[in-house]
């Protein structure tokens, strides 16, 4: 079964669970739903309260658009609607997707002029698109945040390693390499405070020696 077909099943499910509270807007809600990733649909399937919540945004999603499609026809001057009322319309309508992440996605979507913000509130496939695009933005942001940290951690970690190395061959040439192993193990705080304790690092090293004549 291809992904088509599995939206017209997953569609033929949530319409019968729409239409008695909602019989006027249900093919619309139901659409609006299926927009939503396959497995919180199925989710949806499952969890009454769930599907109720998602639907109520749904309902207010659509009220939104048809306000601003209302406001477009009159030729409502753009001025009228304030930054905080955009940014307030287009959170409900990120909020229905559930990505876990609708305020950075609305505040990334609200940094465009006025007019693609209006286009966004009556255009729902427009608005699929971009917050697809914004939240796959989003994650590689946060990926490669993470990666930098992990980076910096085992540079720093690499540096102490080399120093305490220098130190710790001076005192035991032949096990150097496993000692340096065993004190790399300590927090990076406590090995800062060995580079520049002599005697503590002495002390360290004895400990360690010790460990590996009990293993030996």
């Amino acid at each position: 079964m291809d992904e088509k077909e599995d939206l017209e099943t997953l569609g033929e499910q949530l319409y019968p669970l729409i239409h008695p509270k909602h019989q006027e807007n249900a093919a619309k809600l139901t659409g609006m739903l299926l927009e939503l990733p396959g497995p919180v649909l199925v989710q949806m399937l499952q969890d009454e309260a769930l599907l109720s919540e998602a639907v109520e945004k749904a309902v207010r999603a659509l009220q939104l658009a048809a306000d601003s499609s209302e406001r477009t026809l009159k030729e409502e001057d753009d001025v009228s609607t304030s930054s905080d009322a955009l940014g307030e319309q287009l959170f409900e309508l990120v909020d229905v997707y559930n990505t876990g992440h609708s305020q950075k996605i609305t505040g990334m979507l609200l940094e465009q002029h006025r007019d693609a913000v209006l286009k966004l509130l009556s255009d729902s496939r427009l608005l699929d698109e971009q917050v697809t695009l914004a939240l796959k933005t989003l994650e590689e942001q946060i990926a490669e945040e993470t990666d930098v940290g992990d980076r910096s951690d085992a540079d720093e970690t690499e540096r102490l390693g080399e120093k305490l190395f220098i130190l710790v061959e001076k005192m035991d040439p032949l096990h150097a390499g496993d000692i340096t192993g065993m004190l790399l193990e300590m927090d990076p705080a406590v090995l800062h405070q060995l580079l520049s304790d002599r005697a503590m690092l002495e002390l360290a090293v004895h400990k360690a020696q010790a460990a590996l004549e009990v293993e030996s």
